[in-house]
């Protein structure tokens, strides 16, 4: 079928609008109207990094309604209002003890610009073009998902301003929700505020933890970080960012994240944490940290990775819906959304920090 969708054609190069040819669902695929799709900070760099030659479309946090299944399909139907989300195999060790997130397939599923098969759906005028982009390449009339991508919603959710919950705020949320899962009383500092920290400080006020400390560069960002719940900002410029996270948590952080991926600012995480804390890093960035062994042997403090906030979606993504209706989770307050044909608007308000959380809106949404 034919579809309109935003082209990725090297690091220099503005997205432009084309004419695609997308292939008919394979037997465990799903034709997706997409409604809408977040920009997410790993399109930015998914962008720099893949060649002119190799032809892309990014996009992996939509939103829209199924048109079309494959035939062993069975419990998704034409009609439905569905969210998007990472592609997992379904069957390997980590999908199936409840872990999709760690799939063993995550890699070639997500980041290769095609299927498990390295094919693509997607072709201009007999020219491939990589698709399959974690699952979806969203920036598209049209996606064709694994039927693991699919989460089926209630048609009365906002397929809008739900959009992005399935990479970006699944990933800031589902880090404190599913990997810190702080009590009230705990303490978090999150270093970042952009729109995995802006989601992480939205669950901890969903979960009632009272102390939450948020730092960044941007005070923008840190004022709103203030009205959405952060009992303390802090400069990320501040020379002493570490001692400043000490006195707000009567000596230290019971839950750090990063989302920086700077490791000057992981090491500040790490001394920022009380004896026994936690950092969680989700960022990307550096290809490697660096810590004195010491601050973990010394004070039983720990460090662990976590991909797309350690979540089940079709367990979570419910779960930031719930929230969202009651009110625990106001996306709208970190969102904006912009026309299909300004994407390019809407990557370099992501990239410059002028939109925390960018929304694309597809025609007839």
């Amino acid at each position: 079928m034919d579809i309109t969708a935003a082209v990725a054609r090297g690091a220099q190069a503005p997205l432009s609008l084309e004419a695609l040819t997308l292939e008919e669902p394979r037997a465990n695929e799903v034709l997706v109207r997409i409604v809408a799709t977040g920009v997410c900070h790993t399109d930015l760099v998914t962008k720099s990094v893949f060649p002119a030659e190799l032809p892309i479309v990014l996009g992996h946090e939509g939103s829209g309604i199924v048109e079309q299944v494959g035939s062993e399909v069975t419990d998704v139907q034409p009609g439905d209002h569905v969210l998007l989300t990472y592609s997992s195999c379904g069957t390997c060790r980590q999908c199936t003890t409840g872990a999709p997130c760690y799939c063993e397939n995550f890699i070639i599923l997500n980041t290769s610009g095609g299927r498990s098969d390295f094919t693509s759906p997607l072709s201009v005028n007999g020219e491939r073009v990589m698709g399959a982009f974690f699952g979806q390449s969203s920036f598209a009339t049209h996606a064709l998902v694994l039927r693991t991508s699919v989460v089926v919603v209630d048609d009365e959710v906002d397929l809008v301003a739900c959009a992005p919950f399935g990479c970006g705020v699944q990933t800031g949320a589902g880090a404190v929700a599913n990997v810190m899962r702080p009590a009230p009383h705990e303490s978090i500092a999150i270093f970042g505020v952009g729109g995995v920290g802006m989601s992480a400080l939205l669950a901890a006020r969903a979960l009632g933890v009272e102390n939450i400390v948020a730092i960044d560069l941007s005070s923008e960002r840190l004022t709103l970080a203030k009205e959405l719940g952060a009992t303390t900002l802090i400069d990320g410029a501040a020379e002493d960012v570490v001692a400043q996270v000490h006195a707000a948590t009567g000596g230290g952080a019971t839950f750090a994240l990063d989302t920086t991926a700077a490791n000057p600012v992981i090491a500040n995480a790490l001394l920022a944490l009380a004896p026994r804390g936690t950092l969680v890093v989700v960022g990307l960035g550096e290809a490697s940290m660096d810590f004195e062994i010491g601050h973990l042997t010394g004070n039983g403090k720990a460090v662990r990775g976590c991909i797309e906030g350690g979540a089940d979606p079709q367990q979570f993504i419910p779960q930031l819906i719930e929230w969202h209706r009651a009110g625990k989770f106001p996306i709208e307050r970190i969102s904006r959304h912009y026309p299909f044909a300004e994407v390019n608007t809407a990557m370099h308000d992501a990239e410059t920090g002028v939109t925390i959380k960018p929304i694309l809106v597809l025609p007839g949404a």
